[in-house]
């Protein structure tokens, strides 16, 4: 029959928690287990103190050792990896700080060598054309190219000095190695040199060897055409060929050229001639200066201190 004194109405029913029991109240349901665990690890840990094996390493020393030693042979390999790398890393770094070093130095190095072999050319250059003045039984003034016509194959050149010097137009310009042209328009500090390789100029010159004369011309190819020479006559490849000195514009006996093609035509002889000049690389060169040029030029200097 209903009760109405029964113990489970007047208690409440607790609530199941769907979380699983209480952990608190599962600790102090098992308390004795868990105090048989705690002293059962307290007389191990006592007994570990006490043992001590036969290399009088105690017990638990021994078992620490065996716990930590992988974590402790680990961390020394990672450590040692890491010194390692930041020791190649330091090593890498000044290496290359020092080929940066080095780089500069070379390029410096090489910088001041091109230097000092371009002074060392132009020493000797002007050396040269000094020794090739002092020969010359008539005056020059040096001057310095400081231009060319456009074009691989220029038929003209400027150099640096002009009617401030006394120059004046119909002028031989000329290199130790040969002739080069003669100036064919006038600046006050400037000069244009037309090339004995262009069609307009002209050459009074002899053969060497036959003594033949005729005239030389400008032509292909950087080679000159030496006209009105006749059939007849014996000219020979390589034979040199020298200024007439018939054209009242170059002195006579310097060097033009070598003939490097004979052929015969219909009167004439068909003559190639290379210059002895290299006129593609002219960097100094040599100004013939007439009588009245020669004057204009003294006045032109200033006077010496009495």
């Amino acid at each position: 029959m209903f009760d109405p004194n029964s113990p489970d109405l007047t208690h409440p029913v607790q609530a199941l928690d769907h979380d699983g029991p209480d952990m608190p109240a599962f600790i102090k349901r098992h308390r004795s287990f868990f105090i048989l665990l705690a002293v059962v690890a307290v007389q191990i840990l006592l007994l570990s103190l006490q043992i001590i094996r036969p290399n009088h390493v105690r017990l638990i020393r021994y078992w620490a050792v065996e716990a930590f030693d992988p974590f402790e042979r680990s961390l020394g390999g990672f450590v040692n990896v890491a010194s390692t790398a930041y020791r190649t890393y330091r090593h890498l770094w000044h290496a290359q700080q020092e080929n940066q070093e080095l780089h500069i130095q070379l390029v410096a190095a090489q910088a001041q060598i091109q230097r000092l072999g371009e002074q060392a050319g132009e020493t000797q250059r002007l050396r040269t054309l000094l020794d090739f003045k002092n020969q010359l039984v008539f005056q020059t003034v040096a001057a310095e190219v400081i231009a060319s016509s456009p074009g691989e194959n220029s038929n003209a050149i400027f150099i640096d000095k002009g009617s401030d010097s006394g120059l004046t137009t119909d002028l031989a310009v000329i290199t130790p190695e040969g002739v080069v042209g003669k100036i064919l328009a006038i600046f006050p500090h400037s000069a244009q040199v037309l090339l004995l390789t262009d069609p307009s100029s002209g050459v009074g010159v002899t053969l060497a060897q036959s003594r033949v004369q005729g005239i030389l011309k400008g032509g292909s190819n950087s080679f000159c055409d030496l006209h009105y020479v006749m059939n007849e006559e014996v000219v020979t490849r390589g034979e040199a060929v020298v200024t007439s000195g018939l054209d009242q514009v170059y002195p006579k006996g310097l060097p033009v050229g070598n003939v490097v093609n004979v052929g015969d035509g219909n009167i004439y002889k068909t003559i190639n001639v290379k210059p002895s000049a290299d006129l593609n690389r002219l960097e100094m060169v040599l100004v013939v200066l007439k009588p009245a040029a020669a004057e204009q030029q003294a006045l032109n200097l200033p006077s010496r201190p009495q």
